[in-house]
Parts: structure tokens; sequence; C-alpha cells
């Protein structure tokens, strides 16, 4: 706790623990993107400029 309150901007321990989960979420949920790489397929035929000229 002392290291993570040196090296942050805040001044509570409660910040420093609500920041520190914060980017544990945000860590775990680029895990779950990364593993999507090469699973996706896509269609080549598939046209998006034509999905923004349609009104």
């Amino acid at each position: 706790m002392k290291n993570a309150l040196e090296v942050s901007d805040h001044k509570t321990k409660k910040a420093v623990v609500n920041e520190a989960l914060e980017e544990y979420v945000r860590r775990r949920k680029q895990v779950k993107i990364i593993d999507l790489f090469g699973k996706v397929r896509f269609d080549e035929a598939y046209d998006y400029k034509l999905q923004r000229s349609k009104k």
C-alpha cells in the first residue's frame, strides 16, 4: 500500500484501491478481447460503405 500511495497521485488509501480495482477490471476485459483474435469470422463481401449511404 505504501508503494502504491507513493507512485500514485492519490492522497487516500481508498482512492488508490479504487483505481487499482478499475485498472484490474480494464485489463481483464482487454485479455478477453485479445482472446477473440482469430476466432471471429468476417464476411468478405460485406460493404460497410453501403450501410452508411442508406438513409
